[in-house]
């Protein structure tokens, strides 16, 4: 019998991490390693063939193109901001927000005919966003909070994600604009799906069954 090739899952820290292993538990992947996992960041199961590495968000899409590991779970707010080669290939319906444009209260933002300053994270997804409704605005990177783009005068609105929009109340901004909505998302390496496509093949149908299974409850 032929063993099988080891199948390495790069996974996004924090909660898209929790919330990939819950998935991997519940569809029978053994991730028992990573339950008390201290401050390592690479976890070997033998039995399974399966080993999982702890990286940012970014790095996931960075190390499946590059072809050091073969899977990666990620948040699609990631994929639309880094234009990197992979197959994306599914929507694991969990992490659920949105990315959405947003501003102080009683502001007319599509008004005039000045240019206006975003501030956000994501400048890519800003900047694509904008083009396509034919906007032309000054993108301004911010690493932090963008929130306090608007209240320190730094900008008109800001494109970030939302989750319950608590934080946007709280500083005094409302949404304008849904701009589309996110989830945790499944990457392969492109090369990976040929080479291990018996063993990718049958994480991904597993993954894809729990998904389908808590999506008909």
């Amino acid at each position: 019998m032929e063993n099988k090739q080891t199948v390495r899952i790069a996974l996004t820290k924090g909660r898209i991490e929790q919330g990939a292993i819950d998935i991997f538990k519940a569809a029978d992947i053994d991730c028992s390693e990573l339950l008390n996992k201290g401050r390592k960041l690479i976890f070997e199961n033998k039995c399974s063939n399966i080993e999982f590495v702890l990286v940012k968000a970014a790095d996931v899409i960075t190390y499946v193109e590059h072809g050091v590991v073969d899977i990666g779970i990620v948040g699609k707010d990631t994929l639309m901001e880094y234009n990197k080669s992979f197959y994306e290939v599914l929507d694991l319906k969990f992490g659920c927000c949105k990315f959405a444009v947003a501003g102080p209260k009683n502001s007319n933002f599509y008004e005039g005919y000045n240019r206006k300053k975003i501030a956000t994270k994501y400048p890519n997804v800003a900047r694509n966003y904008f083009r396509t409704i034919g906007q032309d605005v000054e993108i301004i990177k911010i690493e932090g909070s963008v929130e306090l783009g608007p209240i320190l005068g730094l900008a008109d609105a800001i494109v970030d994600i939302v989750e319950t929009g608590n934080t946007l109340k709280e500083n005094g901004l409302v949404i304008y604009e849904d701009i589309c909505s996110i989830s945790a998302r499944m990457i392969v390496n492109i090369a990976s799906i040929k080479m291990k496509k018996e063993e990718i093949g049958e994480i991904m149908l597993k993954v894809q069954r729990e998904v389908s299974k808590r999506e008909a409850v």
